[in-house]
């Protein structure tokens, strides 16, 4: 899940470029009223679909960097507090890490070596990288914070994207100023290895650990659920084998009868957990990629088409391909019905 935040200057945007706000989140299983409620959590995947499917008809591929643009702290709740009154980068990267899935519960931020091996340089990378425009919107709205935190230039020597450029070089320059190589696996800013030194003119410490307290004490809680450390843990390994509860609790460091005590605790079981991330992905899939239904099929970790389209009439009442074409505008533009949580 998403914090609707996250649609921040959506609108404004897909209207100036042509476009029905409302309808495109419509298509992508949205209601329009997300966009007055900040703290509305949303599927990220009926989000990414949303930016996905305005960027394909408005013809503006490179949707998410421009909204990264109109975007600034603000949009990141509770957890900008955190990030602004910390006194470095280097903590506010670390409460980055720690408390991203307040506003994201899959998104993940971390530091690493550079992959380029430049000596005094390193990464900071955003994951995941399988939602081009997420992506995008992410190191853009990351960028831009580190400039504000900085007074301006701090030295960023090169952006990696994951997949192939979706815009002009210009556009790139534009957001970035810096190079950036495509088709890397990865979306990440390469910065000077003192950048984690640098000291915030917006720090404040007591207000750092007063911010630090409530997340700890109230947000924290969200992310500490066993069905969300389930669902981050289910998002990233769908296709690549076939999710198993010894396998998850092993990661977590649980035994798996463990892990299905703390599932039930909450109300929920392994297998509702790994259906709902299922549901979820197939519609991102279904509606945003013109994908064929065997690959997304696998993709999702389902034996084939015909198992997908089983499950997808259980989840919306609806085969993947009348959602698909719904979402092209060939059909109703009617959100679909959510499977029961």
């Amino acid at each position: 899940m998403i914090r609707a935040a996250a649609l921040r200057g959506f609108a404004p945007l897909v209207t100036e470029l042509g476009g029905e706000p409302a309808e495109y989140l419509q298509r992508a299983g949205l209601d329009p009223a997300v966009l007055g409620d900040d703290e509305a959590l949303v599927p990220v995947e009926r989000f990414a679909a949303a930016l996905a499917l305005a960027g394909a008809e408005l013809d503006c591929p490179h949707l998410g960097l421009l909204l990264s643009q109109r975007q600034d702290l603000e949009v990141l709740g509770p957890l900008a507090v955190v990030l602004e009154s910390a006194p470095t980068m280097g903590e506010a990267l670390h409460s980055a890490e720690r408390f991203l899935f307040v506003h994201s519960s899959t998104a993940g931020v971390q530091l690493l070596p550079d992959p380029r091996g430049e000596p005094g340089v390193i990464a900071v990378e955003l994951t995941p990288a399988d939602m081009p425009l997420g992506l995008e919107l992410g190191l853009g709205l990351l960028h831009r914070i580190a400039g504000m935190f900085t007074g301006g230039d701090y030295g960023l020597r090169g952006v990696h994207l994951p997949g192939p450029p979706v815009a002009t070089e210009s556009v790139y320059a534009q957001v970035f100023g810096a190079p950036v190589r495509f088709r890397t696996g990865r979306g990440l800013l390469r910065v000077p290895a003192t950048l984690p030194e640098q000291r915030l003119r917006t720090g404040d410490e007591l207000l750092h650990r007063m911010a630090v307290q409530y997340l700890e004490t109230n947000a924290a809680t969200h992310a500490a659920t066993t069905s969300g450390q389930v669902t981050r843990v289910l998002a990233g390994s769908l296709s690549s084998n076939v999710p198993l509860i010894g396998t998850v609790a092993g990661l977590l460091g649980l035994h798996p009868r463990t892990l299905q005590r703390r599932l039930a605790a909450e109300g929920t079981t392994f297998a509702q957990v790994l259906d709902e991330v299922r549901r979820d992905r197939a519609y991102y899939l279904i509606v945003s990629t013109d994908l064929p239904f065997r690959q997304i099929s696998a993709q999702v970790g389902l034996s084939d088409p015909a198992a997908l389209t089983r499950a997808c009439r259980r989840w919306f009442a609806a085969p993947p391909r009348a959602l698909r074409q719904a979402a092209s505008g060939a059909g109703s533009p009617t959100a679909p019905k959510s499977a029961p949580k």
